[in-house]
């Protein structure tokens, strides 16, 4: 089942969770005029705006499961910069589109199912372009950070173990060079690498705020209860504090990426 979003939360940090979309562009070779562009996954819109930025003549259309950042998306600053779609992003055949760039933000990792791996989604996708067409993705490479391992351990801990162990890790990001692979077999160049951004998170608790935007959705589903859910967050941020202490400058937060550009030959 799909986690329940909070769009708000997910982007109280809004400029330092674009910055590796924006780093991702800056890669993109120049596209056609008035392209055709897809945001596969496009969350609250915030990738989809910098798309419109960076091509402001395109044909825009952003996909995503979830209504609720959807409805976000549509509303953004009062006009939406996108036809928008509520679409199982897994399910859709971007061929019809004939699209010039597929991209995607931050968004992959919650594509696999239990049968399926995202990496056989980017075959597909390379085949629905336009001869010279490109696809652009970046993804978290963070899940070996103690604010994976320690939510990892903390699920399955005696006193949470029956409500949350069974919950589907986010941990999907594969090495840059298997990435590489996939989409020089499906016809493409490729152009792949990772950064580790160290993020200054300000505020008490700040990782834990970013991870309630994100990796903590599909836990906190689990929890309705505000007496359960308090106490969830206030075990697992104590061992965030312990893991990512805070200095006075703030809180240093390492954040992995794994980015491709891949242009189909």
């Amino acid at each position: 089942m799909p986690a329940h979003w909070d769009a708000d939360q997910y982007l109280r940090y809004a400029d330092l969770r674009n910055r590796p979309f924006e780093d991702l562009l800056a890669r993109v070779p120049e596209l056609p005029p008035a392209p055709t562009v897809l945001d596969l996954g496009c969350g609250p819109g915030n990738s989809t705006a910098a798309l419109r930025r960076r091509w402001p003549d395109a044909r825009l259309l952003g996909l995503d499961s979830s209504p609720e950042l959807l409805a976000k998306a549509r509303g953004a600053d009062g006009e939406p910069t996108a036809a928008y779609r509520q679409q199982d992003v897994t399910q859709y055949d971007p061929a019809p589109e004939r699209p010039d760039l597929i991209a995607s933000n931050a968004a992959l990792h919650w594509m696999d199912t239990d049968t399926a791996d995202h990496l056989e989604l980017l075959p597909r996708w390379a085949a629905a372009l336009r001869p010279g067409g490109v696809i652009a993705f970046q993804l978290p490479g963070n899940f070996a950070a103690p604010s994976h391992t320690l939510l990892a351990e903390l699920r399955r801990a005696p006193h949470w173990r029956e409500r949350l162990g069974t919950v589907r890790p986010d941990a999907s990001c594969h090495q840059p060079e298997r990435y590489a692979r996939t989409l020089m077999a499906a016809g493409c160049t490729a152009d792949v690498w990772e950064s580790t951004y160290t993020m200054v998170l300000p505020g008490p608790d700040p990782v834990l705020e970013w991870v309630k935007g994100s990796t903590l959705r599909p836990v906190l589903d689990r929890l309705p209860e505000e007496r359960e859910r308090t106490a969830f967050l206030a075990e697992y941020g104590a061992l965030l504090r312990a893991a990512y202490p805070a200095t006075e400058h703030g809180t240093l937060f390492p954040f992995r990426r794994v980015f491709a550009v891949a242009v189909r030959r």
